[in-house]
């Protein structure tokens, strides 16, 4: 069993499409959630009704989860029919040890460790064929779904990011906040530093090399971490009584 922090970020300012999604399930699951509207494309209304489904929906295993990205694509196809109506979105369940992304589009999910990272998404700048899309309500059908499962370790930190991020901090400062940050809060406060320099100073530093790039930016960060069992619960209380 793991217990957990989370901390979130976002400056939804640019054009008012980004949302997340942090909750809490039964027992000691969770799930995390980051939707990027496509600008120009009512992309507000589309990362809001991912979201919205995905706070309501009954989620017990990764296949409610698809299920209930499955349905969205569905109901916004029909009305924005592949034009109108697309957001990404990247999710992260964890549940029984295990953690469980599922997403579509450009925002990663970021596994953190001492010594080294995985990317639990699509690949940052992938590309796909020409004239095809990977958003939620490109499609009748939901194509190019990306699906990742790994074990979960204590100590274990998880980023999910918009592309507002990603596009001004590279994925090795990224680590690196996540990995030096003494609670999430404290990784969230770091990087929220960096972005708004950045954003002011409007150009980015090696190895990105170029100008800032404005745009909704939002993030979450979740620190994993051991549960407390009986016995050891027991023996804290054992000790503090003897100390009375």
């Amino acid at each position: 069993m793991f217990t957990s922090g989370v901390a979130t970020l976002q400056d939804n300012s640019a054009h008012g499409e980004d949302r997340y999604l942090v909750r809490d399930l039964d027992g000691h699951a969770r799930l995390d959630a980051v939707m990027d509207g496509v600008t120009g494309r009512r992309g507000g209304q589309a990362s809001a009704a991912v979201a919205d489904a995905l706070a309501a929906a009954r989620l017990t295993c990764p296949e409610d989860l698809v299920a209930v990205l499955e349905e969205v694509n569905r109901r916004l196809y029909q009305v924005g029919r592949g034009r109108f109506l697309l957001t990404t979105v990247s999710a992260a369940l964890s549940l029984g040890g295990r953690l469980y992304v599922v997403g579509t589009g450009d925002s990663p999910v970021l596994r953190v460790r001492s010594d080294s990272f995985d990317q639990l998404s699509s690949r940052m700048g992938d590309l796909l064929p020409a004239g095809v899309a990977r958003t939620i309500g490109a499609s009748h059908q939901l194509v190019h779904l990306y699906r990742a499962e790994v074990a979960l370790e204590p100590g274990d930190r998880l980023l999910l990011a918009t592309d507002g991020v990603t596009d001004n901090v590279a994925s090795c400062e990224l680590v690196e906040i996540i990995r030096s940050g003494a609670s999430p809060d404290d990784a969230a406060a770091q990087l929220k530093t960096i972005m708004t320099a950045r954003q002011a100073e409007g150009r980015l530093p090696a190895p990105l090399r170029r100008g800032f790039r404005r745009d909704d930016w939002t993030a979450i960060v979740r620190f994993f971490r051991a549960a407390p069992t009986y016995q050891t619960i027991t023996r804290s209380q054992a000790k503090m009584s003897s100390t009375i």
